[in-house]
């Protein structure tokens, strides 16, 4: 279970900042990922619920990673993702670096371009347009990967950037251009195309795209139709398996089903 660039299989959680009128609640199920054996526990650059209440319980995402960071010793942690518009780039390049230093290297820096209307609007923000917003994003991460390069002390690694998203002109090519690790956000239908993509991109650019860690959420209502969406996955390229949960009660059971079948299949590799 290995991609072709034999780069492991990981397991990643969304712990959607939702619904959960304690802090503690998201700290326990932070701490739960980690003693899971979770690769990844990722939250999201949002300011109010995505599903459910609009106007119920919500905390915002960097402050969070902040704590994770502390909280936490081995996980790696990030957004899924980062909506760019929200602050400035030099800025959240200071950011990502401090909470990389808070955590011991241990931060991926997740950013997209944004699409929530009722963010932009109830906290002050331009929503403009998509094809604005994206061309925003572009112009932005040139000035994060510069701001990192000044910045003293430095990051204590090469801060992976995973970008989210599958514009085929824009969101594709700004991954070739950037990315570490590119969140599809696709089923196993529309992956094939969208990964020839991000291939041209990468011709384009003179970049190889195996270079590229690719990450999807996995689905499945039952254990076994998650495990089959999961191998479907893997077949495809994907090496980072996501699933999301929200709270209060953040139900960690797709995950721990995720990393017992991660664990069995390393040890036939």
């Amino acid at each position: 279970m290995t991609s072709e660039t034999s780069r492991p299989v990981r397991i990643g959680v969304q712990l959607q900042p939702q619904h959960a009128p304690r802090y503690d609640l998201i700290r326990a199920a932070a701490q739960r990922c980690e003693d899971l054996g979770v690769d990844v526990a990722f939250n999201w650059d949002h300011f109010f619920p995505l599903y459910g209440d609009p106007d119920g319980a919500h905390f915002e995402c960097w402050t969070m990673l902040a704590a994770w960071a502390e909280q936490t010793s081995r996980i790696e942690i990030g957004a899924l993702v980062t909506c760019n518009s929200y602050r400035n780039p030099e800025l959240l390049a200071d950011m990502a670096r401090t909470v990389d230093h808070i955590s011991d290297g241990r931060l991926i820096l997740g950013i997209g371009s944004g699409w929530k209307e009722k963010d932009y609007d109830e906290y002050g923000y331009e929503f403009g347009t998509a094809g604005s917003r994206l061309d925003d994003l572009a112009a932005a991460l040139p000035r994060i990967e510069s701001r990192l390069s000044k910045l003293n002390p430095q990051p204590l690694r090469d801060i992976p950037v995973l970008i989210g998203g599958g514009g085929e002109k824009k969101t594709l090519r700004l991954v070739a251009q950037h990315a570490h690790i590119w969140h599809s956000f696709s089923d196993t239908e529309t992956y094939p195309r969208k990964s020839e993509v991000l291939a041209r991109h990468c011709s384009d650019v003179g970049r190889d795209p195996a270079t590229i860690e690719r990450a999807a959420e996995a689905k499945g209502r039952t254990e076994d139709a998650l495990l089959e969406n999961a191998e479907a996955l893997t077949s495809l390229g994907v090496t980072m398996l996501t699933v999301g949960v929200n709270g209060p009660d953040y139900d960690l059971s797709q995950a721990e089903t995720l990393c017992r079948w991660r664990d069995r299949h390393a040890g036939t590799n």
